[in-house]
């Protein structure tokens, strides 16, 4: 670990940037198993079903527009105010719903809950990818990945809890982001700023081919949270259709995702070191198509469960790569504009996803639209597999990461 973080305090400094990791699953997955209950509640405005998906998704808009300059002004004018800033805008904004009564002005309140995402997701990956290198960042990816899979599972079953006594009270738990400011101050330090034209933390010179890698982690970013958000913003009206109306039924449900996601997340560096990267992109999108293939015949609830819970497996492999990936690939002079726009890739996908599955939903039903998923992510998989195949006989060289 760099000498980032005050002297004597790299666990609690470690714990901290663990925590903060988790307020990134909480900005949309809390609300998620209330949708059916704010969709009823705003009955009567035009083009509510499309809007109450936006409700989960438009922060995911704002990060994707936010996250690139938040990078900017991460690697010019350091990380540690801007994660300070936009944790405490954060938990005000994510409280927003529990007053407002229109759903444009929950719209509102959503947005810039997306614009401090935005600065929390790209000075957390960044400060990451400052503190740790080598196998150290690949376990530290992987243990990320984990809290915000336990994280996801512990807000959205509690989401889904709390749904059950009105569709308000999961906006109260947005308030849990002001407990993390008084760590951060304390434990957070600014990492120290590289020469022009190197990598000190790697100890090598940047790669001329960075770019490429960057540009395709942020590909698959995008197209894997197209995939990835179908189960968010669908899942509680397909299990309503299955019969399952409960909002705390849906979140468990939801909840098994990330519990999945966050086993498989915590061998990551192990599994990394034997496989290679593009091997865990291969096993991880594999697994999300498996997953989704059973959603897509899945008959029952416990059917849903047991196919959502395989599709975590697969993202507690594909998103630590993802991050691990970009920061080891990106000078650390521009590592904070990297994880700006790895951010931004992701909650691209996470925009459109709604924009692209409910007129396949309506158009073909729930599962057309999984099933179709499916197949993509099987192609993705099949791409990564013969790239990490070339790559083993060293016909290929894949990136510089």
């Amino acid at each position: 670990m760099s000498t980032g973080m005050p002297r004597g305090a790299p666990t609690a400094g470690k714990a901290t940037l663990l925590f903060v990791a988790t307020l990134t699953v909480m900005s949309a997955a809390t609300i998620s198993p209330s949708l059916p209950s704010i969709e009823a509640h705003f009955a009567g405005t035009p083009d509510v079903e499309l809007l109450t998906r936006f409700v989960l998704t438009v922060p995911a808009l704002l990060i994707a527009l936010c996250a690139p300059l938040a990078g900017s002004i991460a690697d010019r004018f350091g990380r540690r105010r801007l994660l300070i800033g936009t944790i405490v805008l954060y938990g005000f904004a994510g409280m927003s719903g529990l007053v407002l009564d229109t759903l444009e002005g929950l719209l509102v309140g959503r947005a810039l809950l997306g614009m401090a995402v935005a600065g929390i997701m790209t000075t957390g990956t960044a400060l990451a990818g400052d503190y740790f290198q080598g196998r150290e960042r690949d376990r530290f990816m992987g243990l990320q990945a984990a809290f915000v899979g336990f994280g996801g599972l512990v807000f959205i079953t509690g989401g889904g809890l709390l749904a059950e006594i009105h569709w308000r009270a999961p906006f109260a738990v947005y308030g849990i982001a002001l407990a993390l400011v008084p760590a951060v101050i304390l434990y957070i330090r600014e990492p120290s700023r590289p020469a022009p034209g190197a990598d000190p933390a790697s100890d090598r010179p940047a790669a001329g081919g960075w770019r490429i890698a960057v540009t395709a982690v942020f590909a698959a970013a995008a197209l894997n949270s197209v995939a990835f958000y179908l189960i968010p913003t669908q899942l509680p009206f397909l299990l309503q259709a299955l019969g399952t109306e409960s909002p705390s039924q849906a979140g468990l449900a939801i909840g098994a995702l990330n519990l999945a996601s966050a086993g498989s997340a915590l061998v990551y560096g192990r599994a990394r070191g034997r496989v290679g990267i593009m091997g865990m992109f291969a096993a991880g999108f594999g697994l999300m198509a498996a997953g989704y293939g059973l959603v897509a015949s899945a008959e029952s609830y416990a059917a849903v469960v047991v196919a959502v819970a395989v599709s975590g497996l697969g993202l507690g492999t594909i998103m630590p790569s993802l991050m691990a990936g970009a920061m080891a690939a990106a000078p650390l002079a521009v590592r904070g504009r990297v994880a700006g726009g790895l951010t931004a890739s992701i909650f691209v996908g996470q925009f459109v996803s709604p924009l692209v599955s409910q007129p396949w939903i309506e158009a073909s039903g729930y599962p057309a639209a999984f099933g179709g998923t499916a197949l993509g992510l099987a192609a993705m998989a099949s791409g990564a597999g013969f790239l990490a195949a070339r790559s083993r006989r060293g016909t290929v060289r894949v990136s510089p990461i």
